[in-house]
């Protein structure tokens, strides 16, 4: 009796199995591609992205060169990207642009691409804290950047380039001040050279960024830990032809060289190993200024 039992037990359970990964292709079962269609739309409405992604992934199966097959793949990546499936969605977009790259809608694809890239705060207790996204890992911000460049670049006047733009500019300080850190990190251990290359390049990438003062002060505070005399004066002239109230400047407008900070943890950012912590940074940091 126990071994048929069991088999009992298998079969129904290999019918419920049966049963469930078959439900998702009955809702479409003998529905015409118009009906599909609507489907999908009626359930982004809804923000029902889960199953408007199924009713997309099905008519993309069913009628791949039907009518709606090009609205169909433009609606699949903002499904994807509203289900909270980056991966997913930047792959359709890519998908898309490489099958249609002289479509009128492409640039949406691109548009899309940027704004699945584009950085935010992992978690809402994180975005509570305000967290520094600019001491995050930078890929995917670089690539947001270059996505929405290519935007702006190959469709000028596309509908979505004035957010791009604006996006950009905020992708750009964000990496600009990713590299004062990295560069304030050098300078914390006495690798002068580093910082101050650091720095450099902060000059020569990120002109109008808000992060240039911070990126003169190193090189100043860098070249003269190296006795590169000349080259702290050159970059001390432009700081204060520049940016003549910046912090590290004393009454008298002179270069403060102890202004620099290394850096200290406070005692609740020890407690919760550095989730909370409301030390000063290191180094270089206008915004707290």
């Amino acid at each position: 009796m126990k071994p048929l039992l069991l088999i009992l037990i298998l079969l129904i359970f290999n019918l419920h199995l049966l049963g469930c990964t078959s439900s998702g292709k009955d809702k479409f079962n003998n529905l015409s591609e118009t009906a599909i269609y609507e489907k999908a739309q009626s359930h982004l409405r809804r923000s029902d992205y889960i199953l408007a992604t199924e009713a997309l992934q099905q008519l993309e199966a069913d009628f791949p060169f039907g009518k709606y097959a090009n609205s169909a793949q433009l609606a699949l990546i903002y499904a994807y990207f509203k289900s909270d499936e980056p991966l997913l969605a930047d792959s359709a977009a890519a998908r898309y642009i490489r099958l249609h790259p002289n479509h009128p809608n492409v640039d949406y694809a691109y548009y899309m691409r940027g704004l699945i890239n584009f950085p935010k705060p992992t978690t809402l207790f994180q975005s509570a804290l305000g967290t520094d996204l600019s001491k995050r890992d930078m890929e995917t911000t670089r690539s947001s950047f270059v996505y929405f460049s290519e935007l702006t670049r190959l469709f000028p006047e596309s509908q979505y380039a004035p957010d791009a733009i604006k996006r950009m500019e905020y992708l750009r300080n964000l990496l600009a001040r990713h590299e004062i850190n990295v560069a304030n990190y050098y300078l914390d251990r006495g690798a002068y050279l580093a910082a101050a290359n650091r720095g450099r390049y902060v000059i020569e990438n990120f002109q109008k960024s808000p992060a240039v003062p911070d990126a003169l002060a190193i090189m100043i505070q860098s070249y003269q830990s190296l006795q590169m005399t000349d080259l702290s004066q050159q970059s001390l002239v432009i700081l204060r032809q520049n940016f003549p109230s910046y912090a590290a400047f004393n009454e008298k407008g002179e270069f403060n060289y102890s202004f620099y900070r290394r850096k200290t943890k406070s005692l609740i950012g020890t407690l919760t190993f550095g989730l909370i912590d409301f030390s000063r940074p290191p180094g270089f940091d206008n915004r707290i200024h």
